[in-house]
């Protein structure tokens, strides 16, 4: 996801407008307030019912936001950086979060922000030769659907109901696709990275600026 977040930014600084009050970016900040609520039904009162639906609101607005963004012409530089940040902190305080009521292993949850902040650290190699961030692979948006699946769907399975085992099942299969692609896309955009640093010389006009 770094670089579909990459991608994004890059299309802000690009032309978007530079708005603040748009339905969107409300939107957005909501989600991001349901990160604490998320975080305190989870593991406090382990209210898993309540989690469960936030996690599927926020899905939805999520996806929500993008729709009106496009319909009404409301992108904007605000919501191009906000959007993507709400995504990440919901991605990574639900693993952990996962991690310590024990319902997926700590390696895993290891294994998926490892991989995000090892690319993150690889759009350095195009920011500083001035190029645009690498082009999103397509196996790698099948890989991050599978593990936004595998959520919720692992999430219910702690809940007190008649599909408890079923929902297990799929989030349990869901996480380990989505993990074994998510893990070898990342390679493949690592090594897109060390082809670009061995290929292409580093800018002069970045190396003081945008690096």
């Amino acid at each position: 996801m770094p670089e579909q977040d990459a991608a994004r930014e890059q299309a802000a600084k690009d032309g978007a407008p530079d708005r603040i009050l748009t339905i969107p970016n409300v939107l957005s900040v909501l989600r991001l307030l349901g990160v604490p609520l998320f975080l305190y039904l989870l593991l406090v009162t382990e209210s898993d019912g309540w989690a469960f639906a936030l996690l599927i609101i926020s899905g939805a607005t999520d996806w929500l936001d993008g729709k009106i963004a496009r319909m009404l012409d409301q992108s904007s530089r605000l919501g191009a950086m906000l959007d993507p940040l709400v995504d990440r902190l919901y991605v990574v305080t639900t693993l952990i979060g996962f991690v310590i009521r024990g319902i997926i292993p700590w390696w895993v949850a290891a294994l998926l922000i490892g991989r995000d902040v090892v690319l993150t650290l690889t759009l350095i190699v195009y920011r500083r030769r001035g190029l645009p961030p690498p082009e999103v692979i397509y196996l790698g948006k099948a890989a991050t659907f599978a593990l936004m699946s595998a959520l919720p769907w692992l999430l219910a399975g702690e809940m007190d109901w008649s599909i408890a085992a079923f929902a297990s099942a799929v989030g349990a299969a869901f996480l380990v696709w989505g993990t074994v692609l998510y893990v070898w896309t990342g390679i493949l955009y690592v090594g897109k990275a060390v082809a670009v640093a061995r290929a292409i010389p580093v800018s002069t006009g970045a190396v003081g600026g945008r690096a």
